[in-house]
């Protein structure tokens, strides 16, 4: 892993973390798997979920991330760490607080999303992915459903069979939300 981003993750620096957005991105690509690897160990601490400091740093690491996935093109090769990530959100509370504020995991979960369902024209992604995103139709928050839901009917467009295992799932999610 690149040194910047083992020291802002591995001591969760915050004072650090604006600095990866200096460093060019083909420099820190082959980086990008194991640092999401090291962002799901640290998400999935008791205390992330009141840890604003950790909040932080994840959300900066997240961002520099899914940047340089997109400007390197290199979505398959990062998108298992991605999508374990993902999945990985799923084991925690998704639905936004009283006051309308999603979840630290919840707040992963959308941007992760983001940089992999744009990819719903590449299969072997979408093939990963899309089991994946249909377990979020189920977890409470309607906007994370109302953006997966754009992003599946994106992916049927390219790739439809992808979908049809899931097609159940997808139609008591379209019911239930509207």
């Amino acid at each position: 892993m690149h040194q910047l981003f083992r020291l802002v993750l591995g001591q969760k620096d915050l004072s650090r973390a604006g600095d990866l957005f200096s460093l060019d991105d083909s420099e820190i690509e082959d980086s990008l798997t194991e640092a999401l690897e090291q962002i799901k160990i640290i998400s999935s601490s008791s205390d992330y979920q009141t840890n604003n400091n950790d909040q932080a740093v994840v959300e900066i690491c997240i961002t520099r991330i899914t940047t340089a996935i997109r400007e390197t093109e290199s979505i398959e090769k990062h998108a298992k760490a991605l999508v374990g990530l993902w999945d990985s959100c799923l084991e925690h509370n998704l639905r936004p607080s009283g006051k309308d504020e999603d979840t630290p995991h919840a707040k992963i979960a959308s941007d992760i999303m983001s940089c992999i369902l744009q990819n719903y024209n590449r299969p072997p992604v979408m093939a990963l992915a899309i089991p994946i995103a249909v377990k979020f139709l189920h977890r409470g928050n309607k906007e994370l459903c109302r953006n997966m839901s754009n992003y599946l009917s994106l992916a049927a467009i390219t790739k439809a069979d992808l979908l049809a295992d899931h097609t159940d799932v997808i139609v008591k999610s379209i019911l239930r939300v509207w």
